[in-house]
């Protein structure tokens, strides 16, 4: 294989992902605008608020957990940016989901590829999970970090 072939199938590639995550980010995008607008996510907030409790993070973290959770950060990434870029994420907040994000992200997604090559798709997520948990909860308690308010 050639160096320009190399380039350009490289190339190509990139390009072809970039796309793909497009179309999922983008109707994201407009979804959590509908979303907002309905009220879905003061809903979807309040639901999880015990969780974002726990996490130390603010209430507005809820939708962008959500996302990363099921599509992973790939997808999440986008979502995640807009709320920050709306000033609806606090530094703080936006380290701490990234935190737990990093530890258990597209948890079906992940799940069910280990599964399918024999993998226990419960212990995993049991680790996963558990992991997101600790670290965060580590992270929240021992660590200060600034609110943007501070900035």
């Amino acid at each position: 294989m050639s160096a320009v072939e190399i380039i350009k199938e490289g190339l190509f590639g990139g390009l072809t992902s970039v796309f793909n995550i497009a179309l999922i980010v983008f109707p994201l995008m407009v979804f959590m605008e509908i979303a907002k607008d309905a009220g879905a996510l003061d809903w979807l907030a309040k639901l999880s608020k015990p969780i974002t409790r726990f996490m130390k993070i603010s209430d507005d973290s809820a939708f962008p957990l959500a996302i990363g959770l099921v599509f992973g950060l790939a997808f999440g990434a986008g979502v995640i940016i807009q709320s920050a870029k709306e000033g609806n994420l606090d530094k703080r907040s936006l380290l701490l989901l990234a935190l737990f994000l990093a530890c258990c992200h597209a948890v079906f997604e992940d799940t069910l590829l280990f599964v399918a090559v024999g993998a226990n798709g419960w212990f995993l997520l049991a680790i996963r999970t558990i992991t997101a948990f600790i670290l965060t909860a580590i992270v929240s308690k021992k660590i200060k970090l600034p609110n943007i308010d501070q900035n």
